[in-house]
């Protein structure tokens, strides 16, 4: 029990070195008193082998950072293939078809669940989020794939794509209604043919907000652009999907997610896919394959060195500066100035719900020291140019192996062996898994 001889006892053992740093902390707050200076001689933001990359792009107040993280992924090849210094995709774009589809996907399986009871944890786990921005890697294969990409300038940002918040929860409320609406015609007619009538028109009544807050998307793009070499072209009128295909010229089907996920319950080499984790009904499931964190790291290596960036992501707010953009595990000295640090595992960070995967960037570069091993990465985020060094960041590799839950690369990059373990059927994890965390 608490009482008061108790806390006299513990205010006893408060030493002249607590109450020294109680009050930078208080005027600095913890992270700004905890931070290790000594860090920076590590992070100084060389790299011994770097890709192409754009110029900085800005997710702004939305969670599209998977979104953003793809799509400037794609666009090195986009650059390379135009010959252009930089360029971007329209992220408006695959928001549209994403919040259109996600409310396809969601009513879909609340028809599914229409007889689970409302308190169920299935059903409880749907109304939660019904139409968050996060999103997963094989979603946004599953968007490029049915709606193509268009340049930024055919379908520019508007005021609810760069801030989301708005729409977002007039669409969840919509979204929490229409399941009230679907569940009570259940109990009355027990018939979901007359659910899937209903849904119709509440597609509709999405679409026409969707269209009044993000735009129109366009159905075919006209592309002018000036090369490295300052020579004018302008491509022929051609649909999303020929533009995609056109410019990018990935296989789909190879680019695929890798996790490291080093708990009981999911042995490596096997696949891995979440109950209801998706947006368009029609596409394939999500699937993972789980590998140890050193293949992550060789894979990613070998990507980089060919010049192809790397999808990642991880849990961004860990040990992480976001001012000097820099993620490490020794960032802050939580340990001399608060007096404790908890020495977590990465499988018991996910068992007890203590990290998950919360942000998708990507991998530019690598700094290898003299025996080829990985000292730090280089990042490029979304989160314009301000933090950081003009918005990239640099990560520490035991960062990496603590917080780094996914990649996407391409299939040609994994021994025999694991692409024959990739083609296996997937275990099913439940919806509330830390591997069907979305990334913001």
């Amino acid at each position: 029990m608490i009482n008061s001889k108790l806390i006299k006892e513990f205010d006893s053992k408060l030493t002249a070195q607590d109450r020294a740093v109680s009050g930078a902390i208080a005027k600095f707050g913890i992270n700004e008193t905890s931070l290790n200076n000594d860090i920076l001689r590590k992070h100084t933001h060389k790299f011994s082998t770097k890709t192409l990359r754009g110029e900085r792009t800005s997710q702004n107040k939305s969670g599209r950072c998977w979104m953003f993280a793809a799509l400037n992924t794609a666009r090195v090849d986009a650059m390379k293939n135009l010959n252009i210094e930089t360029f971007e995709f329209s992220e408006n774009y695959t928001l549209f078809w994403d919040k259109f589809e996600r409310t396809n996907y969601f009513l879909d399986a609340v028809i599914e669940t229409a007889d689970e009871p409302l308190n169920s944890r299935v059903v409880a786990f749907l109304l939660a989020d019904p139409l968050g921005d996060g999103g997963q890697w094989d979603m946004f294969k599953a968007i490029l794939k049915k709606y193509g990409a268009v340049p930024k300038e055919a379908m520019p940002e508007t005021y609810s794509s760069s801030n989301t918040a708005e729409l977002r929860t007039y669409l969840t409320s919509m979204l929490r209604f229409f399941t009230k609406q679907l569940r009570d015609e259940y109990k009355k007619s027990k018939d979901r043919s007359v659910l899937k009538n209903m849904k119709k028109d509440m597609l509709y009544k999405v679409y026409n907000i969707l269209v009044k807050a993000l735009g129109n998307p366009p159905e075919k793009v006209q592309f002018e652009y000036e090369d490295k070499d300052k020579k004018f072209h302008r491509m022929p009128e051609m649909t999303p999907q020929e533009f995609l295909a056109k410019t990018v010229k990935w296989n789909l089907d190879d680019r695929i997610s890798i996790i490291n996920a080093p708990t009981k319950d999911k042995p490596f080499n096997k696949t891995y896919t979440v109950k209801f984790l998706g947006n368009i009904s029609e596409a394939k499931p999500v699937k993972y394959l789980n590998l140890e964190i050193d293949r992550l790291k060789e894979i990613a290596i070998e990507s980089i060195k060919n010049g192809e960036p790397v999808w990642f992501g991880s849990d961004v707010g860990k040990s992480s500066e976001r001012k000097l953009g820099i993620m490490d595990m020794d960032v802050y000295n939580y340990d001399l100035t608060l007096g404790y640090k908890p020495k977590w595992d990465k499988g018991s960070r996910l068992d007890y719900y203590e990290s998950l995967l919360t942000h998708a960037m990507v991998l530019t570069g690598v700094n290898l020291d003299d025996e080829g091993k990985p000292v730090t990465w280089e990042v490029e985020n979304s989160w314009g140019e301000k933090p950081g060094k003009k918005g990239m960041f640099s990560m520490g590799d035991e960062w990496f192996s603590n917080f780094v839950y996914q990649i996407m690369v391409d299939r040609k990059y994994l021994t025999e062996d694991e692409s024959k373990a990739f083609e296996e059927e997937p275990k099913v994890l439940d919806p509330w898994d830390p591997m069907g965390a979305l990334a913001l």
